[in-house]
């Protein structure tokens, strides 16, 4: 493999410049952040839509972006209205109603963090309103709902970015540097977990003491889902329902299917099967707290054919796991969140002999003729595997991927800047994910058409 020997001759094994490439590579969110200069032209001004927790995490990374102002919140809980305002500024204009933003024209840009029930229908009803939208992943609850959201976004001219971090991410970025020099030979085989072990990471989210229907625009939250009472419960912790949330189809396998795609290239796997269930937390969800899938990849110009296995249990008794493992035919990629191991070695052009192996069992003549007739047909040389040492990549401390997101969503509004996740992007994350939810229900497997974006 050329590529490879180039690089590792280039490499040259040092130390001193792998840990400045890390250097580099880590500090290069923060140095443009640095460099950014803002008129008062230049301000982007935002307005957030889904004041819960991830519209928390979102809002509070977007700030830190030079220039950014939050101007208006929508939520369907009174107390998220007016949690808002302490945090963000009283004069902030808060609304229930997700459209009086959208109707604002001091609004720029919006970030939706709702349900996934409402990503696609607020997402093209603000493209439509001129508006750039940062879209809480998955992009859409349906695969059929993501074609419109692509069709809108095209017409909008606007910038629109999936949440899914991991397609900015330092430590995906340069892992695919690695991947792409043929470190680890053929790709062959993935496998992706994000385990979780507390009730937290199984979704049971606080509920406000004060809930009521007084307080809560329940009818709204429901939109096109089915007509239920009134229920606190599906409210604040909506992931465990599918009639509003995508289970961990959606919420975690869209994670590593972003950082599979990004450092791959790929479009996404042509068969997906999933398995699921309710395996320990029977608190009346219906979403499953454990789902494995299985994915098949086909050869395309960024990568051999692959397999990916995936998976994610809400009740791992081992306390948890998160990790990407991309394994090739000479090395291993093996990834955390913020960082990466690559180990990787040179096979031997001669199969070798002895131990586990049928050359103990030959006569002591044949022993011999063997050894002469091995060497006259391998030579000497390049018997034995080659292996290199490992390479270690970590973030600097503090680094957060969603800052690197964040920042590439901005600029791309300022600049034209490319988006690092656009709305096809999002549903080739989205679809095979919800691909695998399908296969749980329908017990087979299920055919992706991973260029149309649709089930076969």
């Amino acid at each position: 493999m050329t590529n490879r020997r180039k690089f590792l001759k280039k490499l040259g094994g040092s130390a001193v410049a792998l840990s400045f490439a890390q250097n580099v590579f880590a500090n290069e969110t923060r140095i443009l952040r640095e460099k950014i200069k803002i008129s008062s032209n230049d301000k982007v001004r935002i307005g957030l839509i889904g004041s819960g927790i991830i519209g928390h995490y979102d809002t509070d990374t977007a700030l830190r972006v030079p220039g950014v102002e939050i101007v208006a919140v929508c939520d369907l809980y009174d107390g998220r209205l007016e949690r808002a305002k302490e945090k963000w500024g009283s004069a902030i204009f808060t609304t229930r109603d997700y459209r009086e933003i959208l109707n604002k024209k001091d609004i720029d840009a919006v970030l939706i963090c709702v349900p996934d029930h409402w990503h696609s229908h607020i997402s093209i009803d603000a493209l439509n309103a001129g508006k750039h939208v940062y879209c809480e992943k998955p992009m859409v609850k349906k695969i059929e709902e993501g074609h419109a959201v692509i069709a809108a976004h095209k017409k909008s001219g606007k910038v629109f970015q999936v949440g899914s971090q991991r397609a900015s991410s330092l430590a995906i970025l340069e892992a695919k540097k690695y991947f792409e020099q043929g470190l680890i030979g053929d790709l062959t085989y993935v496998e992706a977990v994000c385990d979780r072990s507390d009730a937290r990471g199984a979704w049971q989210y606080s509920i406000p003491t004060d809930a009521s229907p007084q307080n809560i625009d329940f009818d709204k939250f429901l939109g096109n889902a089915p007509k239920v009472p009134f229920d606190p419960v599906r409210f604040f912790r909506w992931r465990n329902y599918k009639d509003y949330g995508t289970g961990v189809g959606g919420d975690l396998f869209v994670h590593l299917l972003t950082g599979l795609h990004t450092i791959t290239g790929s479009l996404g796997p042509s068969k997906i099967f999933g398995l699921g269930a309710i395996n320990y937390w029977k608190d009346g969800r219906d979403a499953y707290d454990i789902c494995t899938a299985l994915m098949d990849y086909q050869k395309s110009p960024t990568h051999p054919a692959f397999q990916f296995l995936t998976r994610v249990n809400l009740s791992d008794g081992a306390g948890g796991a998160l990790y990407c493992k991309l394994i090739g035919t000479e090395g291993i990629i093996n990834m955390g969140w913020s960082e990466f191991t690559v180990k990787h070695f040179k096979r031997g052009t001669a199969p070798g002999y002895g131990g586990y192996d049928s050359f103990d069992s030959f006569s002591a003549k044949q022993k011999e003729d063997y050894k002469k007739w091995y060497n006259d047909k391998y030579g000497e040389g390049n018997k034995e595997t080659t292996q290199f040492p490992a390479i270690t990549y970590k973030a600097e401390p503090g680094y957060d991927d969603r800052l690197s997101h964040m920042t590439n969503f901005f600029e791309s509004i300022r600049s034209g800047k490319t988006v690092a996740e656009d709305s096809t992007f999002g549903l080739r994350a989205a679809g095979p994910s919800i691909a695998a939810n399908i296969s749980v229900e329908k017990g087979k497997a299920v055919k992706w058409d991973n260029v149309a974006m649709k089930i076969r």
